[in-house]
Order: C-alpha cells, then sequence, then structure tokens
C-alpha cells in the first residue's frame, strides 16, 4: 500500500479572511504560512505517509516544496480546496498511489502518532472523514483507492463526504482526532488553537507558535 498526503495550499493573500476582525493582514498572511509549514513538518513524521502532494498557486510555498524536495504541483488557476484535492488526486494516482489523505493546511496541532495510528486502523478500501471541531466540516479525508469519492469542501463537508461515500456502495467511517479537529477560520478557532497549543509539546507547530507571539505583541481588534 502506498499512501500519498495531498495538502492543498490557498494563496496566502485570500486566506483566512474570517480574521480580519480579529488580525491584520499581514498577520494573517504570517499566520497562514506559518501554518503550512508546521503541517508539512507534522506530515514529515507520519511514518505511514510515502509522499506528500503539495498543490499551490503560492510561490513562496511551490520553492518551499521543491526545497523539501515533496512533490508540488504549480496550480494555474486558483480554484477552490476541493478542486486542487482533485488534481492532487490524479497526480497521486500517476505515481501510483493506492490511497490518499488529504489534508487541511490550517492544522498545525496535527499530532503525528494520532495519523499514524488512523492510517493503521483503516488499512481496508474505504473512506474515513475526520471532522473539525465544530462536527461539520472535514479537515482530512483519507480515500482508499485515491478516486472512492470526489472531495467536496467547504461548509456542511462532513456530511455531503458521508452521503457520497454512501451513494458509492462505501460505509464510511468518521474519525475525531482531537489534533486535527483544530482548524483556523474564525477568532474563536484561533482562541481554541491558542489554548491547545499552551498543553501540548513545545516541538509541535513551532512556526504557529512564533507567528501567534508576534500577534499578541500587537493590538488586535476583537481579542477577548
Amino acid at each position: 500500500m502506498r499512501t500519498f498526503a495531498i495538502l492543498p495550499v490557498k494563496r496566502f493573500d485570500e486566506a483566512k479572511q474570517r480574521l480580519r476582525t480579529a488580525l491584520a493582514p499581514s498577520a494573517r498572511r504570517a499566520l497562514a504560512r506559518a501554518m503550512v509549514h508546521d503541517v508539512l513538518d507534522a506530515l514529515d513524521r507520519v511514518r505511514g505517509l510515502d509522499r506528500i502532494i503539495v498543490v499551490t498557486a503560492e510561490q513562496p510555498v511551490l520553492a518551499l516544496v521543491a526545497a523539501r524536495g515533496d512533490v508540488v504541483v504549480d496550480e494555474a488557476e486558483e480554484s477552490g480546496q476541493s478542486a486542487a484535492a482533485a488534481l492532487g488526486i490524479e497526480v497521486a494516482k500517476d505515481l501510483g498511489a493506492t490511497r490518499v489523505l488529504l489534508v487541511a493546511g490550517d492544522c498545525p496541532a496535527l499530532w503525528p502518532r494520532e495519523v499514524d495510528a488512523m492510517l493503521a486502523r483503516h488499512r481496508e478500501p474505504g473512506v474515513v472523514v475526520v471532522p473539525d471541531r465544530h462536527g461539520t466540516g472535514t479537515n482530512a479525508l483519507l480515500l482508499s483507492p485515491p478516486d472512492a469519492i470526489a472531495p467536496s469542501f467547504g461548509e456542511g463537508s462532513r456530511r455531503r463526504h458521508l452521503r457520497e461515500a454512501l451513494e458509492a456502495g462505501i460505509t464510511p467511517a468518521v474519525e475525531p482526532l482531537v489534533s486535527l479537529g483544530l482548524d483556523v477560520d474564525t477568532p474563536d478557532d484561533l482562541y481554541a488553537l491558542e489554548a491547545a497549543l499552551e498543553k501540548i509539546d513545545v516541538r509541535f507547530a513551532g512556526h504557529t507558535r512564533v507567528a501567534l507571539a508576534d500577534v499578541r505583541r500587537r493590538p488586535v481588534a476583537g481579542r477577548r
């Protein structure tokens, strides 16, 4: 079995718009960049992964991924997370992947052991949905084979992915992984991530910790 992780990355200028009441544009860009770094670093430590594919139109990320030796897919026109994920799946299939793990780029608390354990639990063909902490979105999607269903991210994606699996004749599984549940879309998500980072090993999410420390040194609108 060959398992590839696929990480779609939105342009940093367009990322985290729902944080604009809490963070200045430069801080949002810095945080988005830091979280992608940390997700990539964490995926490197997942022993059950054979390769990492990053799909993006963000030039600094293209350079970073190429320097790391991961597979980089230059998304000529940014058309959303689902389209980027689908593009990554096609590349993964061409490279011999037998299953793929689609991962959000804003889950910097990702714990490699937790992901490894999930991969080990689900070795048979199928669909595994890892929801966000609210239980409605999808922060990771394990597909075996890679084209078991078409990715359909966005609001309410957990329900869509489960429905698509059932319509394809697959009984899906739901894995509420704590570390992968902590994505960052809203100020409340940001506060939840900060609280979680205070409790986990300081060796994890280093870039994000630095970005958040920089934010704390500045006045932040709407800070509670």
